[in-house]
């Protein structure tokens, strides 16, 4: 499916970002790995290669435009092209509008949208060259009111809206852009604290019934990228939330504004 391309993927250091690149690697693709944790992506790049594909760990803070930029470089100069760049590295920052500082909303939306888009941004030439995929992961949260998530359900709202202008204005160029929403997915993102800290003894507050494994999520978000999909909303629950948020608001208001009192 994926036999000799290249895959580059932000936020690889675990969870949906870890499992995304085994999938790749067992498609066929060699991968490209960036995170902040290069111990973290060492390993999975030893993984990797352990699947009989090769692996760069390309350490990258999304929030730094350059550093962007340095690791689209550098994958292009290892592999000599580029065929996919997953823009996954994303955290939420917790709290009600009443609480969030202004610095709280710059770390949120720096990772989650600025970091995204500029991954797109320095992504694009070299998937031009190859006629490749750019693909953003947002979340069905970004389609429904979270009380207390108002930060991550906005900066997910907004990857929502530049994959819909992407899409369009990729048209023709080769290049297609895949917007994928996930629901409930094992992950550490209820781990990592407001300042975007891991914290492994935080307890993870996903309701368990709910939540896909992380190789699962993968297997049907690779297929969506294959598909060239625009658009892809997952796990069941997720898209019946995606589906009442997008229409029946009023509903969705109703329902937790009567769960909160």
């Amino acid at each position: 499916m994926f036999t000799d391309h290249v895959v580059w993927i932000t936020g690889a250091s675990s969870g949906i970002g870890r499992a995304l690149a085994l999938e790749f690697a067992r498609r066929g693709a060699h991968l490209a790995l960036s995170a902040r944790r290069e111990d973290r992506l060492r390993e999975i790049a030893a993984e990797v290669e352990a699947l009989g594909r090769r692996a760069l760990a390309v350490p990258c803070d999304v929030a730094h435009e350059a550093e962007v930029a340095r690791a689209a470089g550098d994958v292009v100069r290892h592999f000599g092209r580029m065929d996919v760049a997953v823009a996954n590295a994303g955290f939420a920052v917790r709290g009600t509008v009443e609480k969030l500082s202004a610095d709280d909303w710059r770390r949120q939306l720096d990772v989650n949208v600025v970091g995204l888009a500029m991954t797109a941004r320095h992504a694009i030439p070299h998937l031009r060259a190859t006629g490749g995929r750019v693909v953003l992961v947002g979340s069905v949260a970004g389609m429904l009111p979270a009380p207390g998530a108002s930060a991550y359900t906005a900066s997910k709202a907004a990857v929502r809206a530049i994959g819909q202008a992407l899409a369009v204005e990729l048209r023709g160029s080769g290049v297609t852009c895949t917007t994928i929403h996930p629901g409930y997915v094992e992950s550490e993102i209820s781990r990592v604290d407001n300042q975007g800290v891991h914290r492994p003894e935080w307890e993870d507050r996903m309701p368990a019934r709910l939540k896909w494994p992380a190789d699962r999520a993968a297997r049907v978000m690779v297929r969506a990228v294959h598909r060239r999909r625009r658009e892809y909303v997952f796990t069941g629950h997720g898209k019946l939330a995606g589906f009442l948020g997008r229409h029946w608001p009023g509903l969705l208001h109703f329902a937790l504004t009567r769960r909160r009192s």
